[in-house]
């Protein structure tokens, strides 16, 4: 029997995972929630753009869509913004006895031990016999399973760094880039992201986790970022940047043993090519890399290209199908908060076309 899965919104990831539990053999879609009203009663095919129904309808509301009973909820709304209420729902669900892999809060990748924020869904999910797992592409498998798996071939590591190197001009959410990210506004602003505090709050996950895996007791964690402005007014999707605002964005989360970083975070993100000439570069159109220095050095690039010829669209697609294909890992799991750390390998098992 297939797993009964209810996919829960249909934005910039969620369509992606629509299709892909239509794809995968091991998995059924019985319900799909929608917050916007002009989305309701509209069918699942037609919301993830697959040109054909697959009998499942939006709906809004969420009694009806618990009392489905799925075997997991495949969550994907957005959180950065709304982290209270994202933490709300996912406790909802996992005190109805529904696991749950979800693209965010990202902190709860890998939360600190006794994080009061992941506290109540710890014990929601323990005490229902049920498990969560937040993860993505990054935060998440660039920078969970990737590291990781390529540090098994060390003989001695002295800095992990794992890298996003991507160019977000075709990524059309304007909430995170404008308001989030802070793109588009006076280098003087200080958007939510670059608040103090909130780069480790979110990324801070990521070096601890692999801290965790390599055994590594790290004594801090800092993090720093820089900008750059747009040299003239140019267009993207989401909107216009104006000259002298912030176009480009390179930060640093890093976990240290004494003054030496030894597990590093770093994003490179610009509107255009051009900016951030002295920056990392990407391989290909963009890329999530891991560099490992010590004996030997090894670097890793993993270039993403989706079919429509949109290296962004890879990356939401990543984020998607890294959740949904964790499924039947997901509800195997020991009950309570589970991290790639706990998980065996997720493949793509069922996928090949034959």
């Amino acid at each position: 029997m297939p797993y009964r899965i209810v996919q829960w919104s249909t934005g910039n990831v969620g369509r992606h995972a629509i299709a892909g539990i239509d794809a995968h053999p091991e998995l059924e879609l019985v319900g799909l929630f929608v917050s916007n009203p002009d989305k309701v009663g509209r069918d699942a095919g037609d919301l993830a753009g697959l040109g054909r129904p697959l009998g499942v309808a939006g709906t809004s509301d969420v009694d009806a869509l618990l009392a489905l009973e799925p075997d997991c909820i495949v969550h994907t709304a957005m959180a950065d913004d709304r982290i209270v209420e994202a933490l709300g729902d996912l406790e909802r669900f996992l005190d109805a006895g529904i696991n749950v892999v979800s693209s965010g809060p990202v902190f709860l990748q890998y939360p600190e031990p006794g994080d009061p924020m992941a506290a109540p869904l710890i014990a929601a999910a323990t005490k229902a016999g049920v498990s969560l797992f937040v993860n993505g592409v990054d935060p998440g498998f660039a920078n969970d399973a990737l590291p990781l798996v390529l540090s098994g071939i060390c003989e001695r590591i002295e800095e992990v760094r794992c890298s996003e190197v991507l160019n977000y001009n075709t990524y059309n959410q304007p909430m995170v880039l404008f308001d989030i990210m802070g793109f588009g506004r006076d280098l003087h602003d200080v958007p939510m992201l670059l608040a103090p505090g909130v780069l480790t709050m979110a990324w801070g996950s990521v070096v601890r986790q692999i801290a965790a895996g390599l055994g590594v007791t790290l004594s801090d964690v800092t993090e720093w970022y820089e900008r750059e402005p747009a040299p003239e007014d140019f267009d993207v999707p989401a909107g216009t940047i104006k000259a002298g605002t912030a176009a480009a964005l390179h930060f640093e989360v890093s976990g240290m043993v004494g003054d030496r970083p030894v597990i590093v975070l770093e994003h490179v993100t610009r509107l255009r090519d051009d900016l951030g000439a002295a920056w990392p570069q990407p391989a290909g159109h963009g890329c999530y890399r891991v560099q490992i220095s010590g004996e030997p050095n090894y670097t890793l690039d993993l270039q993403l290209m989706g079919t429509d010829g949109d290296h962004n669209t890879a990356g939401l697609k990543a984020t998607a199908m890294r959740l949904v294909n964790a499924v039947p890992a997901v509800v195997a799991a020991e009950p309570g908060l589970v991290t790639a750390l706990d998980l065996p390998l997720v493949t793509g098992r069922g996928l090949v076309v034959t």
